[in-house]
């Protein structure tokens, strides 16, 4: 995934169908970035209504092509709403884990939820979505990776001055430093601020 063509095509439903059309292997969930287990203290200390399974609402996951969702149904959270532009990864998702109670499974462009109410879901979830939006210089990105990623992040190290909107959320930046290797991870952890 080093070329320039690659990353581009990454922003792409397309080619999220290609990839996944017709993998019935373990594979067909990748597990993108960090495993649950690497994550689960994050998930505890930084949304305090996963302390509490009862107080979630709803839990968005955004771009669903990884275990993540199946893992936090096992810890009790059942009422998720996953999203992907490829309608192969819905629709595998949904037939390989639809013994799975209180996930619900669509096809949306998560720069333009059309069928998410505002205000719907407590806890929104990215594992790696930002990431596949962005190709080219990150220094002065194309227009179309400007367009993509302030659609995305106006609707729910360099990416933060993608994230930054002081009047909408309040951004804190956490280093995840266990199994790191050669790469260093950061959690993006954004408040959306109380309407006065």
């Amino acid at each position: 995934m080093a070329n320039a063509k690659t990353l581009e095509e990454l922003s792409r439903a397309d080619y999220w169908d290609e990839r996944y059309r017709g993998d019935d292997s373990k594979d067909a969930t990748f597990e993108w970035f960090k495993s649950f287990s690497n994550l689960e203290s994050l998930f505890r200390n930084a949304f305090p209504s996963l302390r509490a399974r009862s107080l979630v609402s709803s839990i968005l996951d955004a771009a669903t092509a990884y275990k993540l969702p199946i893992d936090l149904h096992d810890q009790g959270y059942t009422n998720q709403v996953c999203v992907d532009f490829s309608s192969v990864v819905i629709e595998d998702m949904a037939a390989r884990f639809k013994d799975k109670g209180g996930i619900s499974w669509k096809v949306e462009d998560v720069r333009q939820m059309s069928s998410i109410p505002d205000n719907d879901v407590d806890v929104a979830v990215d594992k790696g979505t930002l990431d596949a939006m962005l190709w080219g210089s990150l220094w002065d990105p194309p227009d179309e990776v400007k367009d993509n990623t302030r659609r995305y992040i106006d609707e729910p190290h360099f990416i933060k001055p993608f994230l930054i909107r002081e009047a909408l959320w309040d951004l804190q930046v956490l280093e995840l430093k266990e199994e790191a290797g050669v790469f260093e991870y950061f959690a993006f952890v954004i408040v959306k601020k109380k309407a006065t």
